[in-house]
């Protein structure tokens, strides 16, 4: 019954779509450039937020013109990309250094991620930006009020909101690799019900995953969302949303060229009340979510059974939050929720033999508290806990605070924090074959500093500090191959033996320095970024302490310039140059291959020909760089696209 529930509420989700996005009072405005949703999941003025955070509105994000949303998360500070071949491979991306699994993705208020896959966080692969119109990046580790997972930082997304009685918006463009990608959206706002529904499909021939073969792997998409808001009464409203994707990618195996490819399904739904009390002082959301992911692998090369992987994982989630403001300069977020894993996996054998999918399950309760106070003008002070309680490992509390000043509005921001994260065990590193159910949470404590300078709207410049240990990582420790072997090399409840299991092994330290600015002088604009990441193993007795973690490079930057023309005979116009640099890394912890750091530069230009139509291109890595962010697998050389989007 709960799943024919949570089914019709994510179908009336997609049928009745809207532009409700991560905004939890009942009747909030959409929040713009200077106002934060992630720190504290609920609106904020960005200049009262202590932790690290990057906002890119629409204009932003259809300036660069990504296809996948790490094209743009990699243009930010602190963050790296890992990606095995062309689009639709294993993508993952890693914040401050953290290990790819350590970061939370979040889409319209729904979490993402994945219980069956090896570290149970989000794969990148298969989330573009379709109908996006603001991202957010908050880093650090921030469990206080995400959870497990959070220790990298937090990925938030919201698509777009109808502003008029009926609206649409659509995109298409086409490129080289036989690549074509069309998306179309349609909403309007009433009394009633404001709501949205958009969709995408995308095509390529692609490039081989391997570096060292010959036939391309292809990839196609097709995704759709939807959100609704409801107005009940003047404070009571109801949010319904969804996202649903579905993807089919070629991919090669360790030797070369291979006919393997992967099918991956994943669909979220929402369903949310809001209400507030005492004169709109206290806001309040009850929310029910839902995330399921399917994955089968297919090789017609096998003799009986081409299907050679199968995975599902489900996550309900069940939230409580409120928002009580005590006066202007005093607020306490509270809350209160119930995450719900669940896990199927089986490899089939090259056999005609029936096999069973393996279930596994663990659930999270947890409560949370962060108090956020102004004791005089332009100066906030905040600080919190949070405790869950785990059906595996336990309790676990983590706590956070911090402090920002503006003397002048915002123009100067002095920041200051310290946070906490934790990562829960996946339910693959407790349950499979090489699973230990007795492992703990990673844990993390971090610390950053940081200021941002503006000169009016021509110049703003900021630059961070941070620092983050982690402990209790989890890793793969391999077997003794002589002598007695301990009890943790036989498969729990076997006398099986077993070549390696997941433990509690490892340590980390990360620091590094953060430095971006942005300038504007007429028609010209240029902007950039520039990180260093010290990320080191720290575990004792390790052959590798000291060693930077593998695929983390310790430099990293960005760069763009151009012009930008609002009048003339050119009106319209925007070009630009933009490079990104990546330095050399590590492929793994151990062993002594490494990648290459590469500069890619691509050229970008738009035209709005009129209201509302835009004509756009670029070329991308115009240099033609072979490079690898994972030994032995390729990447996109030079590739050029056109298109056209308009909104009306």
């Amino acid at each position: 019954m709960s799943r024919i529930i949570t089914r019709t509420l994510f179908a009336a989700a997609l049928l009745s779509p809207a532009a409700a996005h991560a905004q939890h009072a009942p009747e909030e405005v959409a929040p713009g450039p200077d106002i934060v949703v992630t720190a504290l999941r609920t609106p904020v003025e960005r200049d009262r937020v202590s932790s690290s955070v990057t906002v890119l509105d629409e204009a932003a994000i259809r300036q660069e013109q990504p296809i996948a949303l790490t094209d743009i998360l990699v243009r930010t500070p602190g963050i790296s990309i890992t990606r095995n071949g062309g689009y639709g491979t294993a993508t993952s991306i890693r914040i401050r250094g953290a290990d790819a699994g350590q970061s939370v993705m979040v889409i319209d208020g729904m979490r993402l991620a994945d219980p069956s896959s090896t570290a149970a966080g989000y794969g990148y692969s298969n989330l573009f930006i379709d109908d996006l119109d603001r991202i957010e990046i908050l880093r650090g580790p921030q469990s206080i009020l995400w959870g497990s997972d959070a220790i990298g930082g937090v990925v938030n997304v919201t698509t777009r909101s109808p502003e008029k009685p009926l609206e649409g918006s659509f995109a298409a463009e086409a490129g080289g690799l036989q690549t074509v990608s069309a998306k179309a959206g349609i909403g309007g706002a009433s009394a009633l019900v404001d709501w949205r529904l958009s969709g995408s499909t995308f095509t390529t021939d692609g490039i081989s995953a391997r570096s060292n073969g010959t036939e391309p792997d292809g990839y196609r998409r097709t995704a759709a969302n939807g959100t609704a808001r409801v107005h009940l009464a003047p404070a009571v409203s109801l949010d319904l949303r969804g996202y649903w994707s579905d993807s089919r990618n070629d991919f090669d195996g360790t030797s070369g060229d291979s006919a393997a490819f992967g099918l991956t399904s994943e669909w979220s739904g929402y369903a949310g009340l809001n209400f507030a009390l005492a004169d709109g002082r206290f806001t309040n959301r009850v929310a029910f979510l839902q995330t399921e992911t399917d994955r089968t692998n297919y090789d017609p090369a096998r003799k009986i059974r081409q299907l050679n992987f199968d995975a599902h994982g489900r996550i309900r989630r069940y939230e409580y939050q409120g928002t009580f403001a005590f006066s202007p300069a005093a607020q306490v977020v509270f809350g209160a929720e119930r995450e719900e894993q669940r896990m199927t996996t089986a490899s089939p054998g090259d056999n005609a033999r029936p096999y069973a999918l393996t279930p596994n399950k663990a659930d999270t309760n947890s409560v949370y508290g962060e108090l956020r106070l102004t004791p005089l003008s332009g100066l906030t002070l905040n600080g919190g806990l949070r405790h869950d309680d785990q059906s595996r490992f336990g309790g676990n509390t983590v706590a956070s605070a911090g402090a920002v000043y503006t003397p002048n509005k915002g123009q100067t921001i002095l920041r200051a924090s310290y946070d906490e994260g934790y990562k829960a065990p996946s339910l693959y590193q407790l349950f499979s074959l090489y699973g230990a159910a007795d492992l703990q949470p990673e844990k993390a404590r971090g610390w950053e500093v940081g200021a941002e300078q503006a000169l009016g709207q021509a110049l703003r410049a900021s630059a961070t500090w941070f620092e983050r240990d982690t402990d209790d990582l989890i890793d793969f420790a391999f077997c003794p191959t002589s002598g007695t072997l301990p009890v943790a090399c036989y498969v729990p409840g076997t006398t099986t033996t077993r070549f390696g299991y997941y433990a509690n092994v490892r340590k980390a330290h990360a620091r590094g320095l953060e430095i971006a600015a942005s300038a504007r002088l007429g028609v010209f604009f240029a902007e950039g970024n520039y990180s260093w990441i010290e990320a080191q193993d720290r575990t004792s007795g390790s052959a590798s302490f000291g060693r930077q973690l593998a695929r983390v490079p310790r430099h990293l930057a960005n760069a763009e310039a151009g012009i930008d023309l609002a009048q003339g005979a050119f009106k319209g116009l925007r070009a630009s140059v933009a490079v990104r640099h990546a330095g050399q890394t590590f492929d793994r912890a151990t062993g002594t291959t490494t990648l290459d750091g590469y500069w890619l530069t691509d050229l970008r230009a738009e035209w709005q020909a009129a209201f509302g139509l835009t004509f756009y291109g670029r070329v991308e890595n115009v240099g033609d760089v072979r490079y690898e962010t994972a030994s032995g697998y390729g990447s996109l050389g030079r590739v050029a696209y056109l298109g056209v989007r308009s909104r009306f």
